[in-house]
């Protein structure tokens, strides 16, 4: 009977303290902050992956739960990651393969997903980083739709060496799981701020920031206009752009040549465009 019963507890998977069902409460408290109430209500959102995990703990957040399974490891330095995040208090636990992969939100799973703290950042926090720049870069995001062009404009902006990304009006919650993925957890290691227009507006003039509005409308072509000095590229909504009052408020306008039938380009990949103009303009 003792032999039976052991075989028992190692099938269940409870020999190793491995969780093996759906059922089980840390589960089922991780998928609910694929809702965005949820993550709004708790202040913690979801983090997968290694490279967004080893950024996010580069940039400093808080680490509560790391969920693992090693049959879905890529190399060989996740478990140097796992030790580093238990020391920091984090509670570890080891999954089957089948409730990972119910866990994980991605096609092709790597093994680790992590519950972190709201980072909760203002437009006073990025003046205190701007403080010994002179000419600051920076990009305002005007109410981004989706969650994967405003993560590729996080990874675009962390490529460019940006000094601050602003999200104004936010249409997209900054902590969906398809930011994290598709800023490859840039957004860790990025002032990354979120603001109302009106009040953005009003920091940037008083902070001798040229706004640079990006409109397909616009008559003068992004290479032809000055960024050297402080400057604030903005972007607007994938399908109306920039709303009125930044165009209203903008020093520049610029637009990109369009040469085929589509008259204007996706927001991350203009974006990205404006970004290193700035970065080939300064040298």
């Amino acid at each position: 009977m003792g032999i039976l019963f052991l075989l028992a507890v190692m099938e269940s998977g409870r020999m190793n303290n491995q969780i093996v069902s759906l059922q089980n409460p840390k589960i089922k408290g991780a998928l609910r902050l694929n809702d965005r109430r949820e993550r709004n209500q708790l202040g913690l959102f979801l983090i997968e992956g290694y490279r967004e995990l080893k950024r996010a703990v580069e940039g400093g957040v808080e680490i509560r739960s790391l969920f693992t399974c090693s049959t879905f490891f890529l190399g060989e330095n996740e478990e140097a990651l796992i030790d580093q995040i238990r020391l920091k208090k984090a509670e570890v636990f080891d999954c089957s393969s089948q409730v990972f992969e119910k866990l994980s939100y991605r096609d092709r799973p790597d093994g680790l997903v992590g519950i972190g703290v709201q980072m909760k950042t203002s437009l006073s926090d990025l003046l205190f980083k701007l403080q010994k720049k002179e000419n600051p870069f920076l990009i305002i995001a005007e109410a981004i739709e989706k969650p994967g062009n405003l993560g590729t404009i996080l990874r675009s902006a962390d490529g460019a060496g940006v000094d601050g990304v602003i999200v104004c009006d936010r249409c997209t919650d900054i902590y969906n799981p398809n930011v994290v993925r598709a800023s490859v957890g840039t957004l860790f290691t990025l002032p990354v701020v979120e603001a109302e227009s009106a009040e953005t507006l009003k920091w940037l003039k008083e902070r001798g920031v040229r706004i640079v509005a990006a409109t397909p409308s616009a008559s003068r072509p992004f290479t032809q206009a000055d960024l050297k000095g402080p400057v604030g590229i903005a972007v607007g909504t994938e399908q109306l752009g920039l709303s009125q009052q930044w165009m209203d408020a903008a020093s520049i306008q610029v637009s990109i040549p369009m040469r085929g039938a589509a008259d204007s380009l996706n927001v991350a990949t203009a974006t990205t465009l404006l970004l290193y103009e700035v970065i080939r303009q300064r040298g």
